[in-house]
């Protein structure tokens, strides 16, 4: 008896050693991002891993006065300050600004990367309790600070986008598109939200954007996979890794493009009209890929996940495989750079910031928690060309850096991007708990 408990204690020794000596020397980058940037990234061959690497920044905030770093020629400083993490903004037609403050319900399941990032997430400020609370910011007197800060919609579950289409302002809870009846000038919503679809909840993407067709009638949700790469099996992705099309009329939904791991920011593009959103792709392959992504889409596209990434790739850790998908995986437009984690998309159609960003994309890129070194934390700028597509050879610019400190502290996570009345680019900073105002000056 006293052999075997000898050898039992042995074996989880050696077991826990290799744990600690996975945790010590994760898998580190190879490649710079700007490698895996653009409309041509480099793709290399995946390194599966068993344990997903962690490197997540331990949250603590603008100390001191310390502020974002903006791009030559810009200015920053704090549009609203003192909110209960801030993820996502909707600029009203009178110029009010909405930010949902919200985070994840409590998780559940999503294996073994769900659980790591339940227990982890939590240094990098994504552990509080979500105040389920939308927020109405207003400056009167055009100042670049918001004078009015009041609650606008509460009672909410874990709300992120907004959209205003019809008379109602519809909002993406983790579980439901609701909608609530609104008229121009309103500074507070007491209606009971109404349900117009239901959506599927739990695992480990929480977040449902919403946006509004032009003409109103369709309002677009984007609804993220419940795990990496469906290893909960396929049923258990039914309606998730999509962007869904809502008929609000007859309170119907279809899925309007697939294979989209976890889509999340969503905008127009305004020479074209086209739909484009922004895709935080797999996790466990390494820490120089697969690319996140910007990328039109089209009614009945499918991007390949779980089964391929950019175009055709094939994830052979996919059980079962899915052979005849291959060919039809579309490819996506341009890479932002692996575990980016980009979340805000916005097109610069009426933003005053010069000449440099007056044709593109901004995105809010949250930061990588699973590769070594850290990517993202800073929101980028992808110029686009006259055909309504990135332009020829083009890489990011930065437009807002800084949110990390020099031994990869984190000062704030930028989320939400949106345009003010006076062409500003406002920026939530999710764990900063702060509104940052970017001008041209």
């Amino acid at each position: 008896m006293l052999r075997k408990i000898l050898i039992a204690l042995l074996a989880v020794l050696v077991i826990g050693g290799g744990v600690v000596a996975w945790l010590a020397w994760p898998d580190k980058a190879q490649r710079s991002v700007a490698e895996v940037t653009g409309q041509r990234p480099r793709i290399d061959a995946p390194r599966e891993q068993t344990l997903p690497t962690v490197g997540v920044a331990d949250v603590v905030g603008w100390q001191n006065g310390a502020r974002p770093v903006p791009a030559a020629g810009l200015q920053v400083a704090a549009f609203a300050t003192g909110l209960d993490h801030p993820r996502w903004l909707y600029r009203l037609p009178n110029g009010d600004v909405l930010v949902a403050e919200s985070n994840s319900p409590a998780r559940e399941g999503g294996g073994i990367t769900g659980w790591v990032m339940g227990k982890l997430l939590g240094r990098a400020g994504a552990g509080v309790a979500s105040a389920n609370r939308i927020t109405l910011l207003r400056d009167a007197d055009g100042d670049g600070v918001a004078e009015v800060k009041t609650p606008f919609l509460t009672g909410l579950n874990s709300p992120f986008g907004m959209s205003l289409a019809g008379g109602y302002l519809y909002v993406g809870n983790t579980d439901a598109l609701v909608r609530v009846p609104y008229k121009d000038g309103d500074t507070r919503i007491t209606a009971r939200p109404e349900r117009v679809v239901k959506l599927p909840g739990g695992g480990n993407h929480w977040a449902r954007n919403v946006l509004a067709s032009p003409d109103g009638k369709l309002v677009y949700v984007s609804v993220g996979s419940s795990s990496n790469i469906a290893e909960n099996g396929i049923a258990a992705e039914k309606y998730r890794g999509d962007i869904l099309e809502v008929q609000p009329a007859t309170k119907t939904a279809r899925i309007f493009a697939a294979g989209l791991r976890n889509p999340n920011g969503m905008a127009f593009e305004p020479q074209t009209g086209r739909l484009w959103t922004v895709v935080n792709e797999r996790d466990m392959i390494g820490s120089d890929g697969p690319p996140d992504y910007l990328t039109a889409v089209e009614f009945g596209d499918h991007f390949g996940w779980p089964w391929y990434y950019w175009g055709g790739y094939p994830d052979r850790r996919v059980d079962p495989p899915n052979p005849a998908l291959q060919e039809y995986s579309k490819r996506p437009d341009y890479a932002l750079g692996p575990h980016v984690a980009a979340l805000g998309l916005s097109f610069a159609n009426d933003a005053k910031l010069g000449q440099r960003f007056a044709r593109g994309a901004f995105i809010g890129e949250h930061g990588s928690w699973n590769r070594e070194p850290l990517s993202g934390y800073k929101v980028v700028f992808v110029p686009f060309g006259e055909n309504g597509f990135p332009a020829a050879g083009a890489k990011p610019v930065d437009v807002l850096t800084g949110f990390l400190t020099k031994d990869e502290k984190a000062q704030g996570r930028p989320v939400g991007v949106i345009t003010d009345k006076a062409g500003a680019l406002l920026v939530a900073d999710d764990v900063g708990n702060v509104i940052w105002r970017v001008r041209a000056g």
